[in-house]
């Protein structure tokens, strides 16, 4: 019996001095790059899964060439995202312009454990009905359709980032950050490619019923201030299904917070934990992931 007792004392004595090991030595490979060096391999490291790092900002984006934008989308995502860790409030807006109906949709809320906020556009291959909208397919649009979007994401009053881009998909997270989507004010402005389709889109937002205050129009460009609570009421299993998600988020936040504490950007958090917890590193960058989807790196002695 003692002879087991000490077994398994020494077994847990290796796996500690291994494990102490193992964190000295990620520090180490952080600590010896330059931040040229971090935002590079970085960079090299979150491709594949569609996003970029802004080092001026220290906050994730999304790339034009993301593999989200072959996939398209619908509103099925967005009922279904609580059961992804995503508990954001959504304001999808359907309108029709040079006989197809489009869809821009904002998004602000908590993925994972990221506080974050999205734009994208997109567009049906035909015009649709108001019966169709919910179910159908849109494809994110062609590059000679992206439009400039101007985005800034507020948590309280406090300016978390700021972004400008013409582009189909423009998204700020903020990682390790845990934010109730009330808690978030969303600033958008979108320049539209003529008065017919800008007259179009800012129909239909202000059918949706959102406030008039909280929209400008200047020329072909619509500003938009999404604040404060949804303006949606959600069913009881859906509110169950959402306290849990940011239940579990604030949970996953704080281990990250702990494991990562020894440094501050998010920079050299991202890449201390792919030396040290390689699993857990490409988890946490699935912050939009619905389906099946088989990331082709470049460079696969960065993806191992």
């Amino acid at each position: 019996m003692y002879v087991s007792i000490g077994i398994v004392i020494i077994a847990l004595l290796i796996i500690s001095l291994f494990a102490f090991w193992r964190k000295r030595k990620a520090i180490e490979k952080v600590c010896s790059m330059t931040p040229i060096e971090k935002c590079e391999l970085l960079n090299s490291l979150i491709e594949p899964f569609g996003y970029c790092y802004d080092q001026r900002q220290d906050i994730i984006s999304s790339r034009n060439d993301a593999w989200q934008r072959e996939v398209g989308y619908t509103a099925f995502f967005d009922r279904a995202a609580s059961h992804f860790n995503m508990v954001f409030d959504y304001l999808p807006v359907y309108f029709h312009y040079q006989n197809r109906t489009w869809l821009i949709e904002l998004w602000k809320g908590q993925y994972g454990i990221n506080t974050g906020s999205e734009v994208g556009v997109y567009y049906a291959d035909r015009l649709l009905s108001e019966e169709e909208v919910s179910t159908a397919l849109f494809h994110a649009v062609d590059d000679r359709d992206m439009l400039p979007i101007s985005m800034e994401l507020f948590r309280g009053r406090d300016l978390l980032a700021s972004l400008s881009k013409k582009t189909w998909w423009l998204t700020i997270f903020c990682m390790g950050m845990f934010s109730q989507p009330p808690q978030l004010n969303l600033e958008v402005s979108i320049h539209f490619q003529d008065c017919d389709m800008r007259c179009s889109f800012l129909n239909a937002l202000l059918q949706t019923g959102f406030p008039k205050d909280s929209v400008r129009a200047c020329g072909n460009t619509v500003s938009i201030q999404y604040c404060g609570k949804p303006n949606r009421k959600y069913g009881f299993w859906q509110r169950i299904s959402r306290k849990w998600a940011q239940f579990t988020n604030r949970i996953f936040c704080r281990i990250y917070l702990c494991i990562t504490k020894c440094f501050s950007l998010t920079a050299d958090k991202l890449l201390y934990l792919y030396y040290l917890l390689p699993f857990a590193f490409r988890k946490m960058l699935r912050v939009r992931r619905f389906g099946r989807h088989k990331s082709k790196c470049k460079n696969k002695r960065h993806c191992r």
